[in-house]
C-alpha cells in the first residue's frame, strides 16, 4: 500500500510541476498602440495581459526593449491604460498548438476557434517561428502537383514544394483561383491564411471552401482587416507553422496566404511605429526582411517528410505589377509567379492568368519534353494574338502575313476554351495535358 501511495504522490507531483513565478509590471508610457512598462524578463514574442480602466483588460506582445523597459505593441489599439497599471506575463507566445483537430476548423490568430465550435484538442506544439533547416537537406521539388486547374497544369504546371506569387490588381479574380485550387486540388492537406482581408469577403470565402471533402483536410486562420497588425503577423506564422506540422508528419501541403501584401502592410505599421526609417513607398527595412523569412519555411521538407506548396498572393497597386517592393521582393525569391491579366478578365477569360507574363521555374524538371515544347508553343501563339488583337480589330491586319499569326487567329477559339474553366469544373492533370498536346498537335 506504501508503494502505491508513493507512486501516487510521484505522479500528481509530476504533474503540477514547478511553480512559475508571476512576473509583472507598471505602464510607464502609453500612445495608443505602443506601451512601455517597467522590465521583467521577458523575450520578443511573450505575451502580456494588461489592465484596463473598463476592466475588460487587453494582450499585447512583448516586441523590444528600450532603457530597461519592455516594449508592447497591443492587440486592441487605443484600449482604456492609465500611467501604472499592471502589466502580467501570461504565456511565451512562441510556440502554436498543433495537431489533426485542426482540420475541418476555422481559427484566429491566437489558434481561438471561429466556427462556434469547441476549442481544438491539439496534441503538439509547433515554434510560430519555424525551425530551420539545412538546405542542403531538403528533397528536391521533383513531382508534379495537380492543383485542378487546367491552365495551370497545362501551360504552368506546378511541382510539390513549389513557392508561387499569384500577382494582381484588385477585382481580378484571386480569391476565385484559390477557391478552385482549393477544392480541386490532390493535396493531402490545405492551409488557408486569410491576413487582412475585408471580414465580408472572410466569410463568404470559408462558407464557400469549408465543405464537402474539401472541409475535412482545410484549416483556415483568419484575421480581418479592422484588426491589429500584431494579430496579422501573428497569423501568418501561425498558418506557416501548422503547415510546417504537417510536413514533418509525411503529407503533401498546400498552403495559401491572401495576401502576402496584407503582412507586410502589418509589418510595416509595427516597424514605423517602433521608429524604423521608411524607404521605398514606405516600407521600412524589417518587411524586406520578413517576406523572404516567411517564405523560405515553406517547400520541401526533409527526406522522410512532405512538401508544402505555397501560393502567396500579392495586391499590384493600380495593376502596377513591377516597380512595387513587395512585388519585387516576392518575385525574387519565389519559384514561379502567376500574373492575373485585367484585360483577359475584361474579355471574360477567367481564370484571367495571363500565361505570358506567368512563369513556373520548376515546370521543365517536372513534365516530360513534349509537355514542354507543347507549352512553349501555346504561350508564343498567345503572345502573337494580343499583341496584334486591336489591330486585326481595326482592320489592319491581311491574313497570309505571318504564318505563326494566322495559326494563333484560327487556333483562338480553341485556345479560350483550354485557357477558360468554370470556378465548380475539376480539370485534372492527365486531363490537361491531353487538351493541350491535342491542340498543339504534339503526340505525346
Amino acid at each position: 500500500m506504501n508503494a502505491i501511495l508513493n507512486k501516487l504522490s510521484r505522479v500528481v507531483a509530476d504533474a503540477a510541476g514547478p511553480i512559475q513565478p508571476v512576473l509583472t509590471g507598471t505602464v510607464h508610457r502609453y500612445d495608443g498602440l505602443i506601451l512601455e512598462c517597467a522590465g521583467f524578463p521577458a523575450s520578443p514574442g511573450t505575451l502580456c495581459h494588461i489592465d484596463t480602466e473598463d476592466g475588460r483588460g487587453v494582450h499585447g506582445e512583448v516586441v523590444g526593449f528600450s532603457d530597461g523597459r519592455n516594449l508592447l505593441f497591443l492587440d486592441e489599439p487605443g484600449a482604456q491604460i492609465a500611467v501604472g497599471a499592471q502589466v502580467k506575463r501570461v504565456g511565451d507566445g512562441h510556440t502554436a498548438c498543433v495537431g489533426d483537430s485542426l482540420l475541418g476548423r476555422v481559427i484566429d490568430a491566437e489558434g481561438a476557434p471561429l466556427d462556434g465550435l469547441p476549442e481544438p484538442e491539439c496534441e503538439d506544439h509547433w515554434p510560430l517561428a519555424g525551425i530551420p533547416q539545412n538546405p542542403l537537406a531538403r528533397t528536391p521539388v521533383d513531382n508534379k502537383l495537380d492543383v485542378g486547374v487546367r491552365i495551370l497544369n497545362a501551360a504552368l504546371s506546378i511541382g510539390q514544394g513549389q513557392r508561387v506569387g499569384i500577382i494582381a490588381g484588385s477585382g481580378v479574380g484571386k480569391s476565385v483561383l484559390i477557391e478552385m485550387m482549393t477544392h480541386n486540388t490532390d493535396a493531402d492537406v490545405v492551409v488557408v491564411g486569410l491576413i487582412g482581408e475585408r471580414a465580408r469577403e472572410v466569410g463568404a470565402f470559408v462558407g464557400n471552401i469549408m465543405k464537402g471533402d474539401t472541409a475535412s483536410k482545410t484549416c483556415v486562420v483568419a484575421v480581418p482587416a479592422d484588426r491589429s497588425p500584431l494579430l496579422r503577423m501573428r497569423a501568418a506564422h501561425r498558418a506557416t507553422a501548422i503547415a510546417e506540422y504537417f510536413r514533418s508528419k509525411g503529407k503533401q501541403v498546400m498552403l495559401i496566404m491572401d495576401s502576402l501584401t496584407r503582412v507586410a502592410h502589418a509589418r510595416r505599421e509595427i516597424g514605423l511605429a517602433l521608429g524604423e526609417q521608411p524607404t521605398a513607398k514606405g516600407y521600412p527595412p524589417s518587411v524586406v526582411s520578413i517576406i523572404p523569412s516567411l517564405i523560405e519555411r515553406t517547400g520541401p521538407g526533409l527526406p522522410g517528410e512532405g512538401s508544402i506548396t505555397a501560393f502567396y498572393t500579392v495586391l499590384a497597386d493600380g495593376d502596377d505589377t513591377t516597380n512595387d517592393p513587395v512585388v519585387d521582393t516576392a518575385r525574387a525569391i519565389l519559384d514561379g509567379h502567376l500574373v492575373l491579366s485585367r484585360q483577359q478578365a475584361q474579355m471574360g477569360i477567367y481564370p484571367a492568368i495571363d500565361v505570358t507574363q506567368s512563369v513556373s521555374r520548376v515546370m521543365n524538371e517536372i513534365v516530360d519534353d513534349a509537355h514542354e515544347r507543347a507549352a512553349v508553343r501555346l504561350r508564343r501563339l498567345i503572345s502573337l494574338y494580343m499583341e496584334n488583337r486591336d489591330m486585326m480589330l481595326m482592320g489592319a491586319y491581311t491574313p497570309g502575313q505571318d504564318v505563326d499569326l494566322d495559326e494563333a487567329v484560327t487556333l483562338w477559339p480553341k485556345i479560350v476554351a483550354l485557357i477558360t474553366q468554370s470556378r465548380n469544373d475539376k480539370a485534372s492533370f492527365d486531363q490537361s495535358r491531353a487538351a493541350l498536346l491535342d491542340l498543339m498537335g504534339i503526340k505525346p
